[in-house]
C-alpha cells in the first residue's frame, strides 16, 4: 500500500505511484540521520554559495535560499520544526521545508548535488565536530588519573600495591605508575581519532551521484566554505568512501578495550578478597535482594559495552566488504553503529572518570598484598646476579627457596638468611616497603623513575589536550 502523503520525495518523478508503506518503513533513516540536521544545513548553505559563485543561482535567489536555512535552523534548533511523513531523511525535511519557505527558488536548493555526496559530507562535519568532544573526554580521564597518581605520590609515604602477571602478584609496583599506565594507553587513543581526523577532513561536496556534474561546480570553493582541508579527488571514491567511518569506529573500539581493562581492574579492586578501593556511594549500586551488597556497576558496564562497540566496529566493516562502486543503499548502514559507538563511548568515559575521582583507596590493603615475602623473589634473585651468578641459576635457588617456604618448612626470611649465597642481607629485601624501591629502570615502577615519568605524562597531556 502506499499513501498519499508519502508520494513526494525527492525521487518520485521517475514514478506514477507513491511508495509503498512498507519500502518507506524500511528504508528511511530520519529517524537516526536526523541528528545531522545542522550539518546538512551548513552543507546546503555551502553548496548554494557555491552555486553563486559559480552564476548558477543569482545573488538574490543565494540569498532567499540562505534566509530560509536560518529559519530552518531556528525552527529545528528550537524544536518547533515539524516532520513530515514523506520525510524519509534529514535531507528531504530540510529541502522540504526551504521549498516550502521560499517557494520556486527553493527548488534550486539541490541543483548540481546528489544525496550520495551530501549524505556523506554531512557524515564529515558530523565526525569533525563530535570527535574532537570524545577526545575531550578522553583528556578529562587521564587528568583524573594524573591528579590521582600525585595524591598516590612516589616519597617515603607513596602507595603501592602489587602488580599482576597471570592475575597472580608479581612485583610491587607504585599506584601512581599503575594509574599512568592507562593514561598512557589513553594518549594512543587521542592520537589515532586525529589521525583518524586528518583522513576524513576531505569534502565529497561536488561528486554528486558518483561522476560529478555537467555544471561548472568548484568543489575546491565549497570544501574552503565548509572548513574541509581539501576537494575529493575521484568522485566515485568520494560518494562510496567510508574509510573514516571504521577508522574512527577502531578508535572508539581501542578506548573501549581500554575502558573495559580500566572496569575489570575496578572490580577486582572493590571486591571484599582485595579492597584495594572502595566506590562514592554516587556512582555505585545495590542489589534488590541482597542488602550488604554494593556493586561497581559502571566498571562492569564499560567492560560489557566494549563488546558492544567492537560489533559497531565489525558490523560496518562486513557491510563494506562486497560493495561495488559507487554508492549502493548499504552506506546508509554506516551512521547507526558510528553514533551507536559515540555515544557508548562518550558515556562511559564520563561515568568511569566520575567513579575514579571520587573513589577511596585503601592504601594498607594494597601494600600487604604487595608486602607478601614472595614478591620480592626476583629481587633476591637479582641480588644473586649482582654477585655474579648467571641468572638462571639465580632463579633456580630462589625458586627452591620459595617452594621449601610454601610447603611449611620455615618463612622465607629465615630460609634466605640461612641460604649461604644469600643470607642476612639479601633477607633485608623482604622487608616491607622494600621491593617497590628497587625497581630503577628508567620507565619502571619505583619512585625516581615515576617521579620523571610523572613529568613526561603531564608535559604530554598538554599537547593532547592542547593539539
Amino acid at each position: 500500500m502506499s499513501t498519499q502523503e508519502n508520494s513526494k520525495t525527492l525521487w518520485h518523478g521517475r514514478f506514477s505511484a507513491g511508495p509503498a508503506d512498507e519500502l518507506m518503513a524500511y528504508t528511511a533513516s530520519l529517524p537516526f540521520d536526523r541528528r545531522l540536521w545542522l550539518d546538512d544545513i551548513n552543507c546546503s548553505r555551502a553548496h548554494v554559495k557555491g552555486l553563486a559563485h559559480v552564476a548558477i543561482l543569482t545573488g538574490n535567489e543565494r540569498d532567499s535560499i540562505l534566509q530560509a536555512l536560518d529559519t530552518v535552523e531556528n525552527e529545528m534548533s528550537s524544536g518547533a520544526f515539524v516532520f513530515a511523513p514523506s520525510d524519509e531523511d534529514i535531507h528531504t525535511a530540510v529541502e522540504r521545508r526551504v521549498t516550502e519557505i521560499c517557494g520556486a527558488t527553493g527548488a534550486k536548493l539541490h541543483t548540481g548535488r546528489s544525496r550520495n555526496d551530501q549524505s556523506v559530507t554531512g557524515l564529515r562535519l558530523w565526525c569533525k565536530r563530535e570527535v574532537p568532544l570524545v577526545v575531550q573526554r578522553v583528556v578529562a580521564l587521564q587528568e583524573t588519573l594524573l591528579t590521582r597518581a600525585r595524591e598516590a605520590g612516589t616519597g617515603d609515604d607513596a602507595v603501592y600495591l602489587p602488580g599482576y602477571t597471570h592475575v597472580q602478584r608479581a612485583q610491587p609496583v607504585l599506584l601512581a605508575h599503575h594509574l599512568l599506565a592507562h593514561g598512557w594507553a589513553l594518549g594512543r587513543d587521542i592520537d589515532r581519532l586525529r589521525d583518524a581526523l586528518r583522513r576524513a577532513d576531505v569534502s565529497p561536496l561536488g561528486a554528486g551521484a558518483l561522476a560529478g556534474s555537467s555544471l561548472p561546480l568548484d568543489p575546491s570553493f565549497t570544501a574552503k566554505e565548509l572548513g574541509f582541508a581539501r576537494p575529493f579527488e575521484n568522485s566515485l571514491d568520494a560518494v562510496s568512501d567510508r574509510d573514516f567511518v571504521v577508522e574512527i569506529l577502531f578508535g572508539l573500539s581501542m578506548i573501549a578495550i581500554h575502558l573495559s581493562r580500566i572496569g575489570e581492574e575496578w572490580v577486582l579492586w572493590t571486591s571484599d578478597e582485595f579492597g584495594f578501593a572502595v566506590l562514592d556511594d554516587g556512582y555505585a549500586t545495590g542489589s534488590s535482594m541482597l542488602p550488604q551488597k554494593k556493586n561497581a556497576d559502571i566498571a562492569e558496564l564499560a567492560r560489557g559495552k566494549a563488546g558492544r562497540v567492537i560489533g559497531d566496529l565489525v558490523g560496518l566493516l562486513t557491510t563494506l566488504k562486497g560493495l561495488p562502486l559507487a554508492y549502493n543503499r548499504d552506506l546508509q548502514e554506516d551512521k547507526e553503529p558510528l553514533f551507536d559507538a559515540m555515544d557508548q563511548v562518550s558515556l562511559a568515559l564520563s561515568a568511569l572518570n566520575g567513579m575514579i575521582e571520587t573513589a577511596r583507596f585503601v592504601p594498607e590493603r594494597m601494600k600487604a598484598a604487595a608486602d607478601a615475602p614472595t614478591m620480592a623473589a626476583t629481587d633476591l634473585a637479582e641480588f644473586l646476579v649482582r654477585a655474579g651468578m648467571p641468572f638462571r641459576d639465580a632463579h633456580g635457588i630462589v625458586g627452591a627457596l620459595v617452594r621449601r617456604s610454601l610447603n611449611g618448612e620455615g618463612s622465607l626470611v629465615d630460609l634466605v638468611t640461612a641460604e649461604p649465597t644469600l643470607g642476612a642481607d639479601a633477607a633485608a629485601l623482604i622487608a616491607p616497603g622494600v621491593g617497590v624501591r628497587m625497581r630503577t629502570t628508567p620507565g619502571g615502577a619505583g619512585p625516581q623513575p615515576v617521579t620523571e615519568q610523572l613529568k613526561k605524562f603531564s608535559a604530554a597531556l598538554a599537547s593532547w589536550k592542547n593539539a
